[in-house]
């Protein structure tokens, strides 16, 4: 299995030298500075298809541990592709690598988005563990507890309830990253459920930050952000 790492390191090193992400993040970020595109190709053509979901993950944790965000994006690829083997136990070992490995928003957004949504999705017995984050001191874990829905809200009315509880207990957070977070999660519901939405931001505008709320309604007409912002 280590021949594998070996090998996906020797193509991100041949294919380094690419550092426009840096503009992206307020903080330093751990990189070899291989393009996006280049990286998920390289994530394709290495992916151990024979390996079990056991001995993927540790390849993925391998490559978590690294530090590196082209290699988190590798690792968090792969897990995704193990989908139809996901249980519920699995929870454990994201929910670790979630504390220990995710340090910037970008890591946060693709494992939330894809492989942590999923099993959500598959496991919804599970949903009430991630809303533990909200009380982090971790601002990935607040952040994370909002964005892990944003697939979910796309698919089934019936993870509103969630969205507006979790926007709600998030709503006076001093962080901007968590408050990005919860504002992108009521923009995607606003997509499909704007009057739910706008009726939440109406609701409770007066504590909702300037940076929230501005995510909250970027996707509504001008008539309704005027109203949200006056």
């Amino acid at each position: 299995m280590q021949d594998i790492l070996l090998k996906v390191r020797q193509e991100l090193a041949e294919n380094k030298g690419f550092g426009g992400i840096d503009k992206f993040f307020k903080q330093e970020i751990k990189k070899r500075g291989v393009k996006t595109a280049i990286v998920r190709k390289i994530a394709k053509n290495y992916f151990p298809k024979k390996c079990s979901k056991k001995e993927v993950f540790s390849l993925c944790e391998n490559l978590l541990s690294s530090g590196y965000s082209e290699e988190a994006t590798i690792a968090f690829q792969w897990v995704l592709r193990m989908k139809n083997q996901f249980s519920k136990d699995d929870f454990n070992i994201f929910e670790k690598w979630l504390k220990k490995y995710i340090d910037n928003w970008a890591k946060c957004d693709d494992f939330m988005t894809h492989a942590f949504s999923e099993l959500l999705f598959q496991f919804p017995e599970l949903i009430n563990k991630v809303k533990k984050w909200i009380n982090s001191k971790n601002r990935w874990q607040r952040r994370a507890s909002a964005v892990v829905f944003i697939p979910l809200i796309s698919k089934e009315k019936k993870y509103l309830k969630h969205v507006f509880e979790i926007a709600l207990k998030l709503l006076k957070d001093k962080d901007d990253m968590v408050q990005k977070g919860y504002g992108w999660l009521l923009k995607e519901a606003s997509r499909d459920f704007q009057k739910d939405v706008f009726q939440f931001v109406m609701g409770h505008k007066k504590e909702m930050p300037r940076t929230a709320l501005r995510y909250a309604i970027e996707k509504m007409p001008v008539s309704l952000k005027r109203r949200a912002m006056s």
